[in-house]
């Protein structure tokens, strides 16, 4: 448990400490120039699978220290497998993995009792290494894949919303998503100073919408100023940021005041960037589950 304990103090750490320097672990700090990776999820190389939750604060951390070319990561191992390796004096990034396993003891009662045996949570880290780290990998590696095209971004997003039939209204002088009534609001694109500012304020409100009883039930009981209020800021700020990533759009972050509500958050809890990272890709894969569901009633998106 201790050990435990110090992973999510040792990660907690890290977090608080890039927030009290200015910099948001969730707002990729490159563009995609200057020979660093394009905008996306960090990805398992050899299986394909985005990481979720805080690995990808880690892992967007370590490409902005260290400006690697890929979202491509893989472990030792793996690199060995694919018939390459990591060069030596290579430094690996850290990430974490979480799950449940059934003591002996619990299996047995359970088999007595007939009831469900209870799992005990477990977290421990391992170490990847982006393939930029590595060399003698295979070929089809090396290259990105195809550059966002920034003339789809907009309609991207704006069929996202429709996708997801939710009650989304345009109008107003501020943005917001009001839980009983169920419907997000945001003000027209040209009260914007730029234009993709208007879609990634939509999808940080669509994250709220996500949240509802009638969906992914997150806890959104809480007043302005209240450590539950700030909570659900911080999910729904990473949830619009995973978002914007997969469709190609630079995230950016809140006022400044949010960061010190966050930095509250975070400092009183290690666990809390761990529950709120993820809850914010769980939100973010819901809302981007629409895109191959197509087009749905708005009673039908709320009642799922």
């Amino acid at each position: 448990m201790a050990k435990r304990e110090d992973i999510y103090t040792t990660v907690t750490n890290r977090i608080v400490a890039e927030l009290e320097a200015g910099s948001v672990p969730w707002v990729q700090p490159w563009t995609g120039s200057a020979g660093t990776a394009a905008i996306g999820l960090p990805q398992n190389a050899t299986t394909g699978r985005s990481y979720s939750g805080i690995n990808i604060l880690l892992l967007w951390g370590a490409i902005a220290a260290e400006h690697y070319p890929r979202q491509a990561w893989l472990t030792f191992k793996q690199a060995l497998e694919l018939g390459g390796h990591v060069r030596k004096g290579e430094r690996g990034t850290t990430v974490v993995y979480a799950s449940r396993f059934i003591p002996k003891g619990e299996q047995a009662q359970a088999q007595e009792t007939g009831e469900e045996p209870r799992g005990v949570p477990f977290l421990k880290t391992y170490t990847v290494f982006n393939i930029a780290q590595c060399d003698g990998l295979p070929e089809k590696l090396q290259h990105d894949g195809p550059p966002a095209d920034t003339d789809v971004i907009l309609p991207e997003v704006e069929d996202l919303i429709c996708a997801t039939g939710a009650d989304f209204r345009v109008g107003g002088d501020r943005a917001f998503y009001a839980v009983g009534p169920d419907y997000v609001q945001v003000p027209p694109p040209q009260a914007y100073y730029e234009s993709l500012d208007w879609h990634r304020t939509a999808l940080h409100e669509l994250t709220h919408w996500s949240g509802s009883p009638r969906r992914l039930a997150r806890d959104q009981t809480g007043s302005f100023g209240s450590v539950r209020y700030a909570h659900e800021e911080l999910v729904a700020e990473m949830g619009a940021a995973f978002t914007c990533s997969v469709l190609g759009i630079q995230p950016t972050v809140r006022h400044s005041d949010y960061i010190a509500s966050w930095l509250s958050v975070i400092r009183e809890d290690p666990r809390a960037i761990f529950r709120a990272a993820s809850a914010a890709s769980k939100a973010a894969d819901y809302l981007l589950d629409f895109r191959s569901a197509g087009p749905v009633e708005a009673d039908t998106a709320a009642a799922a």
